[in-house]
């Protein structure tokens, strides 16, 4: 699945860049694809720039030269995500029109389509097939009859998305696409679980620094997607409050969890347990099915309390999952050594590179 609000692609790359512009790290991967083998070259984590809104074109392209070097990549085709509050993603109905006549209805008329004002953004669609009941590989047929397609719009500033790709630019990158953030662990589910990501309804959190995102999906189809303003920086904060500790100290505990924090942290969890329920609650009525897992990504899923605590709150098996696990490993000895410590943290970088293969 890709929603490129800017796409350069004249064909699949061989190699690509992605990167995952997090609140207060960056994330991002080395891919190359080989036939029908993804290969991980490298990957980098490191803190992204100090700023709250309205980074720099130059702050930003001295950034990505950064991640350049970390991954000593050859190529330099970049894909990047916008993040979670950054961006929309919304379902709607639209006529049966070429793509870019899609696009302007929407900035013309966001309102009617998208029940939001949103001036000065730009768009992009992908085209929602009805879910097939012929036998596998027989492919979607399209209703030509059939009055409006069932679409699937994400959105963002157009600014924000052309500062991306100056910087991009200034860094020395070829920019590749610029995509939302809250599809990357989508599109990575579905190449490290093809199996699961088929089956009936599953849920995809992944928990971000201020943000934690909630993908519902039947069959493989994105059905309810919802961004909740609590992430690890709550968390961690929170914590340091409730413990008289600095945030630094609060950061390093959360996840290994000594027991004496578990009862500061679970009031802390309650709030996210109960919202993310929420949006479970809507989609078990709206489709009438039962969601049987949940996933979760992102740095706090290493925490097995907060796994645990999840679980009861959402009453429903709450697990944990490699978005690392088909692909093919090429690291150097020290990355190759920590990467199932840190592959949850990949989770966006890893579904945006697939959107450029």
């Amino acid at each position: 699945m890709a929603l490129p609000f800017f796409n350069g692609q004249s064909k699949k790359r061989e190699q690509i860049i992605a990167i995952d512009l997090g609140g207060r790290s960056t994330k991002a991967v080395h891919i190359q694809r080989r036939g029908d083998m993804n290969t991980l070259l490298r990957y980098c984590i490191m803190d992204a720039p100090i700023y709250e809104k309205n980074l720099s074109v130059d702050l930003l392209a001295d950034h990505l030269k950064a991640v350049y070097q970390a991954l000593e990549a050859k190529t330099k085709y970049a894909s990047l995500s916008i993040g979670i509050t950054d961006s929309l993603v919304r379902h709607t109905d639209l006529p049966q029109i070429p793509l870019e006549d899609m696009r302007q209805i929407l900035k013309n008329n966001s309102k009617n389509y998208l029940q939001q004002d949103l001036p000065g953004y730009t768009f992009d669609c992908y085209f929602i097939p009805a879910r097939s009941t012929g036998a596998p590989g027989e492919g979607i047929k399209i209703n030509a009859a059939a009055q409006k397609l069932k679409v699937l719009v994400g959105g963002a500033k157009k600014q924000l998305a052309d500062d991306i790709q100056a910087a991009v630019r200034q860094a020395g990158l070829i920019p590749d696409q610029v995509v939302p953030g809250i599809i990357g662990p989508i599109n990575a589910f579905e190449l490290a679980m093809p199996d699961l990501y088929t089956k009936d309804a599953l849920a995809l959190v992944d928990i971000g620094f201020k943000a934690t995102s909630i993908c519902l999906l039947q069959k493989g189809e994105l059905i309810v997607s919802r961004v909740v303003n609590i992430g690890g920086d709550r968390l961690t904060q929170g914590l340091a409050e409730s413990m008289g500790i600095s945030y630094a100290e609060a950061e390093g505990i959360k996840v290994g969890m000594p027991a004496e924090v578990q009862a500061s942290l679970e009031p802390l969890l309650t709030p996210l347990g109960r919202e993310l329920r929420a949006s479970i609650d809507f989609f078990e009525h709206q489709q009438d099915k039962t969601v049987g897992q949940i996933y979760i990504s992102g740095g706090s899923a290493r925490s097995e309390f907060i796994m645990k605590n999840l679980e009861a709150e959402l009453m429903a098996p709450c697990k944990p999952w490699n978005p690392a696990a088909t692909l093919q490993l090429a690291l150097p000895p020290a990355q190759a050594a920590e990467v199932e410590h840190v592959a949850s943290q990949l989770t966006v970088a890893l579904g945006t590179a697939a959107t450029a293969f």
